[in-house]
């Protein structure tokens, strides 16, 4: 059984003892340490190296919308897990656009928090519906630019739809019989087509595109 290692930054320390007191009655789930605000959080990713990071967004210092930016932008392997009482659609956005794994209420039942701890670490985008609404929305508004599916090869469109799916790199390498270095260069070619720079942006891109 694989641990997964979890920092939780949040600036109530309530918040923090609760989802610790939460957390560590899974034993798959090891909470390595405690952040209360963004900054800190970037420190101790440095040291600590998270699978995953509950991120709450109003923190003083720095807030998780520029936490996530910055972690996701140095330490790709470490998804970022949004928990907040907030569902506004600019921090939504923008959370997201940075690579942000999920965006989640406070509100959300134990259990489910749990799954989605399980399903970041698998690749999934973690979305409960009023939120993913909102994601919907805002790209309704913005359609994806020029691109079409026909623009992608058929190894590409492969490759995409394995993306979709939540497969890693290495399980698309197995999957198709690549190496991973093949299946990296491909997945750097979709992102340029698509122009996004990071697994959550394409999930999102080509869900609008119809795949």
């Amino acid at each position: 059984m694989r641990m997964i290692k979890v920092l939780l930054t949040d600036d109530q320390t309530i918040i923090r003892e609760g989802l610790h007191a939460l957390l560590v009655t899974h034993p798959d789930i090891n909470v390595v340490g405690e952040a209360c605000n963004g900054k800190e959080a970037y420190e101790k990713t440095k040291s600590l190296r998270p699978d995953i990071i509950l991120m709450d967004i109003r923190m003083p210092e720095m807030d998780g919308v520029e936490a996530t930016r910055l972690i996701k932008k140095d330490f790709h392997e470490t998804n970022v897990i949004v928990l907040t009482t907030f569902d506004d659609d600019e921090y939504i956005i923008k959370a997201m656009s940075y690579g942000a794994s999920g965006y989640l209420l406070k509100d959300i039942a134990g259990q489910k928090l749990v799954e989605a701890i399980r399903d970041a670490l698998s690749g999934n985008i973690i979305l409960p519906g009023r939120v993913a609404a909102k994601i919907t929305a805002k790209l309704n508004q913005n359609s994806p630019s020029d691109v079409k599916p026909e623009d992608f090869t058929e190894r590409e469109i492969e490759i995409i739809r394995l993306i979709m799916q939540g497969k890693s790199n290495k399980d698309i390498a197995q999957s198709l019989y690549l190496s991973i270095g093949t299946v990296k260069n491909y997945i750097s070619q979709i992102y340029m087509k698509a122009d996004v720079n990071d697994r959550a942006n394409a999930v999102l891109f080509f869900k609008k595109l119809g795949f």
